[in-house]
């Protein structure tokens, strides 16, 4: 009697294809950071090889070029920080309002941190890293909820309503920053270094004072992965899975403020990087938002890296803010979105 063999599901071989393609973007994201990294390390106005920095980390290197290495070291992993912490904020303003050109600086976010700094700076005496980011956690978080409460009323959240109240609270709370900082020149000596986005001029100082916030935010975000795919696919359709989008709204919004609020104590508000990262990852990885954010988590510090080594070598000696940089990427970044919005309409 003949027998036969069953043939293995194809869910399997799929499953298996998928997993290996994850893990090889995966190795490559880590190769593309790594390079970022020594990029960082060896380029400014005074430019030094791989072998100086291999030098300096065997304590064998020439005491000018060790401080020239060392000198960089709390700048890059301020720009690791920071770019993930604006990445994968991004990612889930996205996920949480279901619109593709939200991030923290069009939602007002940014904005609510920096009016808070400078309110804290002008009339507290606030200095520092960390007077700073505990100033800029509630401008952040009131920020959020007041554009997200504008953009859900009536008949549920609008993307319209939602970039319009961003841009409307943005203005605002410019006007109050400018009205402030112009009345009050010591405020203005401050920010004005500061509100140009730049990861130079910082210390580990700074570094350590943001991280348990931003290490906070992006925990949470990656807890919430599960519950933003559920809402992708409408709130009936999440609260039928078991999920809640309540929940999932709130988390998210609270994830974002931490990490926005880090990313802009720590080197004020960059622009743009919330809403590049999100679209190449998510055209690279798929709609799965637990890909997204860990994925996220890796090009976003790569983009503002490269941006700053950009901003660094292309008008040597004197350097280009990084800030400045990434609105040259990001302006035409928006753009596209927008077209692709269209063309999906």
């Amino acid at each position: 009697m003949a027998t036969t063999t069953a043939a293995p599901p194809s869910g399997a071989g799929t499953s298996r294809t998928g997993a290996a393609r994850v893990a090889f973007l995966l190795l490559l994201g880590l190769a593309a950071l790594a390079l970022a990294l020594c990029a960082s390390v060896m380029f400014g106005s005074r430019s030094t090889s791989f072998g100086d920095v291999l030098d300096v980390l065997r304590s064998t290197a020439d005491p000018n070029i060790t401080t020239i290495v060392e000198s960089r070291y709390p700048r890059t992993a301020l720009g690791v920080l920071a770019g993930l912490c604006l990445a994968v904020a991004g990612t889930l303003m996205q996920g949480v309002s279901r619109n593709p050109l939200a991030e923290p600086g069009l939602l007002g976010i940014n904005a609510g941190a920096s009016a808070s700094i400078v309110a804290a700076t002008a009339w507290l005496g606030a200095s520092g890293a960390t007077d700073t980011m505990w100033w800029a956690l509630p401008g952040a978080l009131l920020a959020g909820v007041l554009v997200h409460v504008i953009g859900s009323a009536g008949t549920g959240t609008s993307v319209v309503r939602l970039v319009l109240a961003g841009a409307v609270l943005t203005a605002v709370l410019m006007a109050f920053i400018q009205a402030v900082t112009l009345s009050k020149p010591q405020v203005f000596d401050s920010y004005r270094y500061w509100v140009v986005g730049a990861l130079g001029g910082r210390d580990f100082d700074v570094f350590w004072s943001v991280l348990p916030f931003a290490a906070a935010g992006f925990l949470l975000a990656l807890a919430l992965g599960p519950g933003l795919n559920a809402l992708a696919l409408g709130d009936a359709t999440a609260v039928a899975l078991g999920s809640h989008p309540g929940r999932t709204r709130g988390g998210g919004l609270l994830a974002a403020t931490l990490l926005s609020a880090a990313a802009t104590a720590a080197v004020g508000p960059i622009a743009f990087v919330g809403l590049a990262v999100p679209h190449v990852v998510r055209a690279v990885v798929g709609v799965d938002f637990r890909a997204q954010i860990l994925f996220s988590a890796l090009l976003g510090p790569t983009l503002l890296l490269l941006a700053d080594v950009v901003g660094r070598v292309v008008m040597r000696p004197t350097e280009l803010m990084v800030g400045v940089v990434t609105a040259f990427i990001g302006a035409p970044a928006l753009l596209i979105a927008v077209r692709r919005m269209r063309g999906t309409s």
